[in-house]
């Protein structure tokens, strides 16, 4: 009885008629701070609130924590080596019963031999591969451009995350199971003004077929403003603040928000609350979680294709559902062990919680 009452804890749980529900974590154990690309940062699920929307869920995993705005020349892709995932529990058990997978392509121009520029004249002339992530301006209707291209799929799959059934989520325009994401926002002289990124990213939200599903629902991933604001200074030193400013609404903006300037890459679903329920339950939970494979090969002669040879089971080595849990509940040597584990197993982090160290 603990362990699954500490799943409904540790685990974003909604309810479908108004609750919303936020989760942060950051650079939270020791192994995800060597992939920052499968690191989680945010989940978010609440009801959506659009006007004609309010019979949707909105679901948003943000990864890559600390996304500064100078990050080139490489900028932030997601990893086409990873698995990203959110799931959804709606029987109260702590074990997924939807999940919804998502795997990226990072595709290089040129038949990923790159978008290359003529240099020198006459006999000096030669082909040379550019550097940088395009070589002029990119809108959504002229990609001629871009360098590195990312597309995504996503499927949706019914049961345990690896052996339920597993089916595509596709297009609803068209039909396609393969989604275009915008490029990361380079800059002005690449994408225009803020207010033209944010037309061209727009255009990236589809209406997609899920299956089973008698309503579309819509999907987008895509760099996004960083959402959550936390001063970290203070807190991992020792909770170095007054009680007020951490606990007193009125004082939010005592101390700069250092996240303000940062962005993150956001996975956003909208799901009808039809496809989530199960029966008449109302109570749905949910979470985000990232997985690679087990064992890696470095390629000694690395391509932009194939840097290294990925093989093995998925292993889970992020995962994220209420808010700073791993960072400050955790205690650091099971923190690797949380991000690998699943709600129903987390009555093994009871005393975490039961008799918390950070009060001390």
């Amino acid at each position: 009885m603990r362990a699954k009452k500490l799943a409904a804890v540790l685990t974003v749980a909604t309810a479908l008629g108004a609750s919303s529900a936020i989760a942060s974590s950051h650079r939270e154990a020791p192994f995800i701070t060597k992939s920052p690309k499968v690191d989680a940062t945010d989940f978010y699920m609440f009801r959506s609130y659009e006007a004609t929307r309010a019979d949707f869920v909105t679901l948003i995993a943000n990864y890559i924590p600390f996304q500064e705005p100078y990050g080139g020349p490489n900028f932030f892709t997601l990893d086409p080596e990873a698995l990203y995932e959110i799931h959804i529990d709606n029987d109260g058990n702590g074990e997924e019963d939807l999940t919804f997978q998502f795997r990226f392509t990072n595709t290089l121009a040129n038949s990923n031999n790159g978008a290359a520029l003529t240099i020198g004249t006459g006999a000096q002339a030669k082909t040379v591969a550019v550097p940088l992530f395009n070589v002029g301006p990119i809108t959504t209707a002229n990609q001629a451009n871009l360098n590195v291209q990312e597309s995504f799929t996503l499927k949706v799959v019914r049961g345990d995350r690896r052996t339920g059934t597993a089916k595509d989520v596709t297009n609803a325009a068209g039909g396609s199971a393969t989604f275009r994401k915008p490029t990361d926002f380079i800059g002005t002289k690449s994408l225009g003004l803020p207010a033209v990124y944010e037309a061209y990213a727009k255009e990236h939200i589809y209406s997609v077929n899920i299956p089973d599903c008698a309503t579309p629902g819509r999907v987008f991933v895509g760099q996004r403003k960083e959402s959550f604001a936390v001063n970290l200074g203070p807190v991992f030193d020792l909770v170095n603040a007054p009680a007020s400013v951490i606990a007193n609404a009125a004082e939010r903006n005592a101390v700069p928000n250092p996240l303000a300037k940062n962005n993150i890459t956001t996975l956003a679903l909208e799901v009808p609350i039809a496809c989530l329920k199960a029966g008449t339950q109302d109570v749905i939970g949910g979470w985000t979680s990232a997985s690679v494979r087990q064992a890696r090969a470095i390629n000694p002669a690395p391509t932009f294709a194939k840097p290294s040879r990925d093989g093995g089971a998925w292993q889970q080595v992020s995962r994220l559902g209420m808010p700073l849990v791993n960072e400050i509940v955790i205690g650091l040597p099971d923190k690797d062990k949380f991000n690998a584990s699943e709600p129903k197993d987390d009555g093994q982090f009871a005393t975490y919680v039961t008799n918390p160290t950070l009060p001390a």
